[in-house]
């Protein structure tokens, strides 16, 4: 009850509430995203399957699939044959290996095709974001799905806020930093680590504003943190206004 009151008291208090994500657009992107992870999560498990199935297999099949990279190893034993003339333990395993290949290969498929789903719209909706460096259209389309629709947050820094990348106080005594933040949407959070990642390792001018930081006395950590600040501001700005991407 004490709860309740203080939350209605702090939303009366608020000059700007968020507003209700829509739908449309954004929902479809939400349900082709979630459709998707839901199949990478089966597909993992159904790799898992198979290394389990392969260690644990007979002498003769162990031996086949030796040396082989994970791709050429599903790719053959989705094309295992039955065997008659072995004993039922390898029989049986074959029937296995084949049926958790199979399955691989099908849950691979049905993800990409959701992708290019995922990828039509985006294009359709914000073309701009995929213009940008180390945004996809999974990235692009979590972002979409987070921010919703210009004017739901009152500002960047509630953007930032609401991405649980706006650095939290942190200092003590003689010491004066600044902590992560686990809050907020932790998978449009998990979106700009992602971008952060591949910009740092594909784009020069982001390791030179990395080195930059760390030379101020930054932690490589800290200075990631910084990186996904900005990286976020970049993309309010553009959502919000519409700006075109600078190269």
């Amino acid at each position: 009850m004490l709860d309740a009151v203080r939350a209605a008291r702090e939303a009366l208090a608020t000059e700007h509430l968020i507003h209700p994500r829509r739908r449309g657009e954004r929902e479809a992107l939400r349900v082709l995203l979630a459709t998707r992870q839901s199949a990478v999560l089966a597909c993992t498990a159904a790799i898992n399957l198979l290394k389990a199935l392969i260690i644990s297999a007979p002498d003769e099949l162990r031996v086949e699939l030796r040396g082989m990279k994970s791709k050429n190893q599903v790719a053959h034993c989705a094309k295992l044959r039955d065997r008659p003339t072995q004993d039922i333990e390898h029989r049986m395993t074959v029937r296995a290996l084949r049926s958790a290949a199979q399955r691989i290969e099908a849950l691979r498929s049905e993800a990409k095709e959701l992708e290019l789903e995922l990828l039509a719209i985006v294009r359709t909706v914000a073309p701009e974001l995929l213009a940008l460096q180390g945004i996809g259209p999974i990235s692009a389309a979590q972002i979409l799905i987070s921010w919703s629709h210009p004017g739901r947050f009152r500002s960047e820094a509630a953007f930032a806020a609401f991405a649980g990348v706006a650095p939290i106080p942190a200092s003590s005594g003689l010491t004066n930093r600044h902590r992560i933040n686990r809050s907020g949407d932790r998978q449009l959070n998990r979106a700009l680590h992602t971008i952060t990642l591949i910009r740092i390792r594909l784009d020069p001018s982001t390791r030179a504003y990395v080195a930059r930081r760390i030379s101020e006395g930054k932690t490589a950590r800290d200075a990631q943190r910084c990186l996904k600040r900005a990286i976020c501001r970049q993309l309010f700005k553009l959502l919000e206004r519409g700006d075109q991407p600078t190269q």
